[in-house]
């Protein structure tokens, strides 16, 4: 998608901080950081939502995840426990229709957020 703040970052046109790539992924720092570690972690194809991606393509999703948790592992918070956030929808915060998860960790993640 042209507008696509996401598949900008994809793309090259705008700068991330990118900490990891795959053949289907890309994971990059959050400009707006809610604990010392916070990534996120989108699709190289655009899909609005997780939902969406779960259903166009399930392998993509289980890359997303799988570089979710290796995200963790270069962080050093694997072990000590992390949080992967999907926000799906308006109403649930999301503001970047682009599928991203939040890997959030280094410090406690009580519950419930907020």
């Amino acid at each position: 998608m042209t507008d696509c703040l996401f598949c900008k970052i994809v793309s090259g046109e705008v700068p991330a901080k990118i900490v990891r790539e795959s053949p289907g992924a890309v994971a990059f720092r959050d400009i707006n950081p809610q604990a010392p570690t916070h990534v996120l972690v989108i699709p190289r194809a655009h899909h609005p939502t997780a939902a969406e991606l779960a259903a166009a393509d399930p392998a993509t999703l289980a890359e997303v995840l799988t570089e979710a948790h290796q995200v963790a592992v270069d962080e050093g918070i694997a072990e000590t426990g992390y949080r992967i956030v999907f926000n799906t929808g308006a109403q649930a915060g999301q503001t970047v229709f682009h599928v991203h998860a939040h890997v959030l960790g280094g410090r406690g993640l009580n519950w419930p957020p907020g």
